[in-house]
């Protein structure tokens, strides 16, 4: 099999889903948040979002690979009886807005549980993560929806929906809506989210930045998934003093995927907490395809094989140009035993 072919249905079906559950998330926020007087701790709508677009994503996988599993971030239980109604008759609604043809409410219920496969080392599935970066969907900013297509254990292909992503970092304020993609051994690339069939996908790369001085991190908006704190020790080691790029979800890996920035830290922040697949699939075989390195605090390589956590890993994710991962994590691996005298 050549290599234009290889995975070359799965490339172009995976896209079409991420596309169209990033259209369900964008018509939930421009319905249920910008239009609709929230309090501050209403999740409602990215409650909505999350299950339509699973619901999206997992039917056009089974219409196209109806043998394929999926380990995915929900299930339906909040949606069954008197209780769900309300919630479920707004997922329903809005799914039906996204699909060639109606489903049913049971249909749809269906399609978000065929994401409680458990994963594992053999055979392929696909992991779906519907709205990773929440609060950052809330506030009108960056979130991904995120698909990855797993074979024995290893990440074969990736794609991330990023509906709010300046499509060039350097013009905020210009036009919004990226798609990247990557496929084992054939690298990382870029496009318009939405794009016709005319537009051509754009190569990316990480930046050629060889001396940690002229990095830059991309951090998370708030500090639950990481500790500001430590990134500051780890910046100070590293003689980073350029400011970070700031966004949530796995639009980080995008970014650095293309260059706006070069490291990305997800530092353990408690002892029990163990990474999902879910939230670093699609992000881990664009960095690598785009030259750059995932591990964890240890260094060592995301293992996609252990079900549906990262639990073979030693915590934490850390990503970076590859010509400066080694050096991150020997800073990494210093601050936290500095942290734990």
């Amino acid at each position: 099999m050549s290599s234009a072919t290889y995975l070359a249905k799965e490339r172009a079906v995976a896209i079409e889903a991420v596309e169209r559950a990033s259209n369900v998330c964008q018509s939930v926020f421009k319905r249920l948040v910008a239009e609709e007087t929230l309090t501050k701790n209403d999740k409602s709508p990215v409650t909505v979002a999350d299950f339509g677009a699973q619901a999206v994503v997992n039917s056009i996988l089974e219409k196209h690979f109806p043998l394929d599993p999926i380990v995915g971030e929900e299930d339906s239980k909040d949606l069954q009886g008197d209780a769900g109604r309300v919630l479920r008759e707004k997922v329903v609604e809005l799914v039906n807005t996204a699909t060639e043809a109606p489903m049913s409410t049971e249909e749809i219920l269906r399609a978000i549980d065929r994401g409680q496969y458990e994963g594992g080392s053999k055979g392929r599935f696909w992991t779906l993560d519907p709205i990773d970066g929440t609060k950052g969907f809330l506030r009108g900013e960056q979130f991904a929806v995120c698909l990855a297509l797993i074979v024995d254990g290893k990440v074969k292909l990736g794609v991330l929906g990023c509906p709010n992503l300046p499509y060039q970092m350097d013009k905020p304020d210009g036009e919004r809506g990226v798609l990247m993609v990557a496929v084992e051994g054939q690298g990382a690339f870029q496009r318009r989210l939405n794009a016709d069939s005319s537009e051509i996908e754009t190569p990316v790369h990480v930046a050629d930045v060889a001396d940690t001085k002229d990095a830059i991190f991309c951090e998370s908006v708030e500090s639950g998934h990481t500790s500001h704190g430590d990134n500051a020790n780890i910046a100070k080691l590293l003689n980073i003093t350029k400011p970070s790029v700031r966004i949530d979800s796995q639009c980080k890996y995008a970014a650095i995927a293309r260059g706006d920035a070069d490291i990305l830290l997800r530092l353990p922040t408690s002892s029990t907490y163990v990474e999902k697949i879910w939230d670093h699939g699609a992000g881990n075989i664009i960095m690598h395809e785009a030259g750059g390195r995932v591990g964890d605090i240890n260094g060592n390589p995301l293992d996609f094989s252990a079900g549906r956590t990262l639990s073979a890993n030693g915590g934490g994710v850390i990503a970076a140009n590859a010509k400066i991962f080694d050096a991150v994590i020997s800073a990494v691996q210093a601050t936290l035993a500095q942290k734990n005298k």
